[in-house]
């Protein structure tokens, strides 16, 4: 196959970065479900599910080769993010005594594993089948300023549930931090839909972690009840967004983590979206204490993707099912570390349907 079903041409992902070679991959299940993905950044940069009208709809923010990828404003579109998924105040962390510095690429903090975190180097891929792909990264001792070899381990599943299932595994020499997340945006309407704000939500979480002005958690969650940050029960997107309240003030909107109800460990159904353009419905489960909801804030139109639309403000949002932010500085926080001899895993499924 050179191209996928949307005609992105395999050949525009030909490249060789880091001395390693970049290439698209193409998964499908047995329903004509497509999941295109490249190996740079493990980015998912196609995913086709059947609307209400049983027509193929890409879902997901992306662009149409690798070089757009490259030289992007939003560097974080379909991404893994890794070793440490969101924000650690001042950059800087202490692990056994040792403080260690990060690179301060968001404000005063560290973002998303830094500049050239998971999302920004080249991952090792093999398909293990026509739905599988299994991506491999070592990252080495003392990369963006984390110690410890790294070796992690995803599987990117496409099941003929209509799931887009992600397995993470990791193992370390060293103590270090691991927090893995995967930001793929998502609009149910379609790729280049000017607009998520009509999607309904619903969050299976009765707290949030409300954060400082450079989204820091304060500490302590908060409830959720009575507030315009309450998805407990299934809510259009917009209708709160813009209240005068202080987490949508600094946050432009959304960009919170959701502490997720745990009736048991293990997969929890975290969150259900739906747009009721299309009639697609996304439910995401995952074994993950928090997920962070991101309704496009910052996007503002100077991003042109695969379709030849403009991607503006809040027309994507991204569900990010990982640990707390800051969870290194605040002890209270489920702990991120990572020791020699255990295994880090998680996983994540995003499983689609006509509602």
């Amino acid at each position: 196959m050179l191209k996928n079903k949307i005609g992105i041409e395999r050949k525009n992902f030909e490249k060789v970065i880091d001395e390693k070679q970049v290439s698209l991959y193409v998964l499908e299940n047995s329903n004509g479900v497509e999941l295109s993905v490249t190996n740079y950044g493990a980015k998912v940069v196609s995913l086709l599910v059947p609307d209400k009208n049983n027509k193929l709809t890409d879902v997901v923010t992306g662009y149409d080769n690798i070089d757009v990828y490259l030289k992007s404003g939003e560097p974080y579109f379909g991404a893994v993010i890794g070793r440490y998924g969101n924000r650690i105040a001042n950059g800087e962390f202490n692990l056994d005594g040792v403080t260690y510095k990060l690179e301060q690429n968001n404000g005063p903090n560290s973002l998303h594993g830094g500049s050239k975190g998971f999302h920004a180097v080249v991952w090792d891929a093999v398909m293990l089948d026509k739905q599988t792909l299994e991506l491999i990264y070592l990252s080495k001792d003392m990369e963006e300023g984390f110690p410890g070899n790294l070796l992690v381990k995803m599987i990117y599943k496409l099941t003929d549930d209509n799931e887009f299932v992600i397995d993470y595994s990791a193992e370390t020499d060293k103590t270090t931090l691991c927090n893995l997340t995967n930001h793929t945006y998502f609009n149910l309407t379609g790729e280049g839909s000017d607009t998520i704000l009509d999607h309904l939500l619903k969050i299976n979480a009765k707290t949030y972690l409300p954060t400082n002005d450079v989204a820091i958690p304060l500490g302590h969650s908060a409830d959720l009840e009575g507030t315009p940050m309450d998805f407990t029960n299934e809510t259009v997107i917009g209708e709160k967004i813009d209240d005068d309240f202080i987490d949508l003030k600094l946050g432009n909107g959304y960009d919170h983590n959701y502490v997720v109800n745990e009736d048991k460990r293990g997969l929890v159904e975290a969150a259900v979206a739906f747009s009721p353009v299309s009639g697609i419905e996304m439910k995401v489960s995952t074994d993950q204490p928090g997920l962070q909801l991101y309704t496009g804030n910052y996007m503002n139109g100077t991003e042109i993707g695969k379709s030849g639309k403009a991607y503006v403000k809040r027309s994507a949002f991204c569900l990010e099912a990982q640990h707390y932010p800051d969870s290194p500085n605040q002890p209270q926080f489920p702990s991120v570390v990572l020791k020699p001899g255990q295994t880090y895993r998680q996983t994540t499924k995003h499983q689609f349907s006509i509602r």
